[in-house]
């Protein structure tokens, strides 16, 4: 099987993410690199060893050398490029959140329309730990009743995209809040509802973005999610709970991988969970290893590829309705953090 050969539109970090995982793979070779700026994606290329460099992602996503493009842009331009790309018959890996639920329906129909595969750039998605937990956790824990989770990620540059809502819409709601709403689609499920949305938001004083915020959801079916994210902890937190009627399943790890994640050191820890029940003290909890540890940004790249060889098939479509649920969940959660009563 040769290697996908993929397209990455824009040169920041996240992009670098995305060009050294690919590396260690077989299955995908980054082929061709465009940024905004042609000095950038020179520079990019040559720090990854890309051999095509383009001026434009118009020129990049016409190029008969590549399969596929990573759209690593800012947000706003995400649904052209990734419309026009499943036009050119590419298929879609994107990075995320999108504009709304409208613009990923959009992008979602254009890869339908044009049979090439879309996916979204979430990577816990894709650990083999959130498979395993999915498989067990009707059986150890019960019926998933409760999910609470936080992300915090320590940030304060306000020369970042990150800042600008021109180019960052949706701000922390979209950067980090996009992880707990991911979380609450792969284990409470596709097909919750919600009925009741109560959050509470703090927007920074120099932008007027949101930069923290706390809520919980009530959901039709009666499973429930409390979830806090923010720039402005001070520390980074990963944790997430599950809470059956049987007792909880326990991460703190649940967005990037101690091990092997991009914004860690190359220490050793092992990829494992934490499982309580009943009235057991601490020294009676069950710690969970997985065996066979390779980075998640790698399964997720390595799943792309399978993706592409079945762009019309089941679990491209699962693919793509998880993608579609969690921005469906974002958009309800910042139309709630900009309630008049926030």
């Amino acid at each position: 099987m040769e290697p996908l050969r993929i397209g990455i539109i824009g040169s920041g970090f996240i992009a670098g993410v995305v060009a050294d995982a690919a590396k260690n793979t077989p299955l995908m070779s980054v082929s061709a690199v465009c940024s905004r700026l042609e000095s950038s994606a020179s520079a990019f290329a040559a720090q990854y060893d890309i051999e095509h460099v383009f001026e434009s992602w118009q020129q990049l996503i016409s190029s008969d050398e590549i399969d596929a493009v990573y759209v690593a842009t800012p947000t706003n331009v995400r649904e052209e490029i990734s419309v026009a790309a499943a036009s050119a018959g590419k298929h879609i890996f994107a990075e995320k959140p999108f504009a709304s639920e409208a613009s990923l329906a959009n992008i979602i129909n254009a890869a339908r329309d044009n049979k090439v595969a879309f996916m979204d750039a979430t990577h816990f998605s894709h650990n083999p730990r959130t498979d395993e937990i999915k498989r067990t956790m009707i059986e150890e824990i019960g019926p998933p009743k409760l999910l609470r989770t936080t992300f915090y990620y320590p940030f304060d540059d306000r020369n970042n995209i990150r800042f600008d809502p021109a180019k960052e819409p949706l701000a922390a709601v979209g950067d980090l809040a996009w992880y707990n709403m991911r979380a609450i689609v792969e284990f409470l499920g596709t097909d919750t509802e919600i009925e009741h949305i109560t959050t509470y938001a703090e927007k920074d004083q120099q932008t007027g973005i949101i930069i923290r915020g706390s809520g919980a959801i009530n959901f039709k079916d009666g499973k429930m999610s409390s979830f806090d994210f923010g720039f402005n902890g001070g520390v980074i937190l990963m944790d997430l709970d599950i809470i059956g009627d049987k007792g909880m399943f326990r991460l703190d790890d649940f967005v990037l991988d101690w091990h092997g994640g991009f914004d860690f050191s190359d220490g050793h820890y092992d990829l494992s969970y934490q499982m309580r029940a009943d009235l057991d003290e601490p020294d009676q909890w069950q710690h969970i290893k997985l065996e066979g540890q390779k980075p998640q940004k790698i399964h997720m790249l390595e799943n792309f590829v399978h993706l592409t060889a079945d762009p019309c098939g089941e679990n491209a479509n699962e693919t793509m309705k998880t993608s579609l649920k969690t921005q469906q969940l974002v958009d309800a959660l910042w139309k709630a953090c900009n309630a008049p009563n926030n």
